[in-house]
């Protein structure tokens, strides 16, 4: 019989699951750490950390993961506040809801896509005040030049 000495911590940022090309797994994933999917995974997938799904892989799920990288085909809804990438053999046909969203030239998105609020404001914080800053600027320099 295994043991284990004491419980180890589970940090979101290391790959904890590999499910490989020629898996198939059926039913909910829960995963503290991060996640690789090479095979395929029918179900729903929420995942502290980040969720990869390698160029052969293939998920047929709703996803919510910290960030997803997608090269492969996914089927459903995806929620991240973080990052979705979709590389350039990515293919995503469901509703997505992200922080930021990235689609690499030949990569497929099909369906409804919302962005995070809180990133949204956090963009246009950043941007209104980088703005103002160059208004003024360039205000300054119009006055000068007359």
């Amino acid at each position: 019989m295994l043991q284990s000495k004491g419980k180890k911590e589970m940090k979101a940022s290391h790959t904890d699951t590999l499910i490989g090309e020629g898996s198939i797994v059926e039913g909910q994933i829960k995963s503290q750490a991060s996640l690789r999917i090479e095979g395929k995974v029918i179900g729903d997938i929420i995942c502290q950390g980040d969720v990869t799904i390698g160029e052969k892989g293939m998920a047929e799920s709703n996803i919510i993961a910290r960030n997803i990288i997608n090269a492969g085909h996914i089927q459903g809804a995806v929620q991240t506040k973080g990052n979705l990438h979709i590389t350039h053999t990515g293919k995503l046909i469901g509703n997505l809801t992200a922080g930021s969203l990235v689609i690499a030239q030949g990569g497929i998105f099909q369906g409804n896509s919302r962005m995070e609020l809180k990133s949204i404001q956090n963009i246009k914080s950043g941007s209104s005040q980088e703005e103002s800053g160059s208004d003024q600027r360039n205000m300054q320099q119009a006055s000068a030049n007359r």
